[in-house]
């Protein structure tokens, strides 16, 4: 599709702009990718994370609440990357690693611009290391955040400058399309992506996640445009009764229900494509860091009556999932429920 260029003094202001209101996922979409990424997995790995699912699922967002809650600076940057910031061509002419990255740009410009493939890859080693050791609160911290990390590369604005359509008069599309239309959608959407495959290039496996998500930015952005030129003005957001736009938790424009319908429907599925994509992707990457650390036996980390437990629940819960469903679970909603 036509390309959405940001004006060139705006670009240059957008220099001095802080990533701060970029969510991700939001709770929903960031919970439901990590639960399902938990039945991706092949035996024996999965029963250690199914065991853990619930502390899982709920430390996923966790990395969000370091940044809004904690307002822990060091956090920001490793949720996004500003490719046009960093005038960003192709994926062979930016730097693959974390170190070739320190080389080539100063600390602050990492900061303001973002690390996220690069953090990913950082994680991925940690958590590798974790296995090896069979560190158990380590693997479950390790492996909820890095569930984060990929869930939050998936989402195509996490790697443009343009990150909540600021630039191009679309602010508050950030967490329309990534909160909004999930909660209002997601309910619908076939979560079962099949088993988790080895990655043998993780370096290549990050890089290309964050290419195919920046190739999206553009479609995202100018469908939704060309959506509200069309669109009548006063349908647009949901109104409270002295006709004042409906602000979410997070103070986010609230989009009506016919609205976010439409705009969900001329996406073609690209909501229900990246999350689907992020499980499969979540799981492959554990899976991944679990084969590197020699795949360790991981049983004797709980009790025995523990895994018992979990193997009596497993299968059923299994059997939801390959129907495409998160078993078990009830994400916290951001949006009011207007279905």
């Amino acid at each position: 599709m036509k390309k959405i260029i940001v004006p060139a003094l705006l670009f240059i202001a957008c220099l001095f702009v802080n990533n701060t209101s970029s969510f991700g996922w939001g709770v929903y979409g960031h919970q439901h990718i990590t639960r399902s990424a938990i039945f991706a997995l092949p035996k024996p790995l999965v029963m250690f994370f199914y065991t853990h699912e619930d502390f899982i699922t709920e430390e996923c967002v966790v990395p969000d609440l370091r940044k809004y809650t904690i307002n822990d600076k060091a956090e920001f940057p490793r949720h996004y990357i500003d490719l046009e910031a960093y005038n960003y061509t192709s994926v062979k002419a930016m730097p693959q690693t974390q170190t070739e990255a320190n080389l080539k740009y100063s600390k602050d410009t990492m900061q303001q611009y973002g690390i996220l493939p690069w953090y990913i890859q950082d994680m991925m080693e940690k958590l590798t290391n974790a296995f090896k050791n069979k560190r158990k609160t380590e693997i479950l911290f390790l492996a909820a955040d890095l569930s984060h990390y990929i869930g939050d590369a998936h989402m195509p604005l996490h790697t443009s400058i343009n990150h909540d359509g600021q630039y191009t008069n679309q602010k508050g599309i950030h967490a329309f399309w990534e909160s909004q239309l999930p909660e209002m959608f997601g309910g619908k959407y076939n979560l079962y992506t099949g088993e988790a495959h080895y990655i043998s290039d993780v370096k290549a496996a990050s890089w290309a996640i964050i290419e195919h998500s920046h190739q999206l930015a553009d479609t995202l952005l100018l469908t939704e445009s060309m959506l509200k030129k069309s669109f009548p003005e006063d349908k647009i957001y949901l109104k409270d009764g002295g006709g004042q736009v409906v602000m979410n938790k997070f103070h986010s424009p609230v989009h009506s229900p016919e609205y976010a319908a439409k705009y969900h429907e001329l996406l073609n599925g690209m909501v229900e494509n990246q999350m689907r994509a992020a499980i499969a992707a979540t799981a492959d990457f554990w899976y991944t860091a679990w084969i590197n650390a020699g795949k360790p036996d991981l049983t004797d980390l709980d009790s025995k009556e523990t895994l018992d437990r979990s193997e009596k629940y497993y299968g059923e819960d299994l059997k939801e999932w390959k129907q495409g469903k998160a078993p078990g679970l009830k994400a916290e909603n951001e949006f009011p429920v207007n279905r």
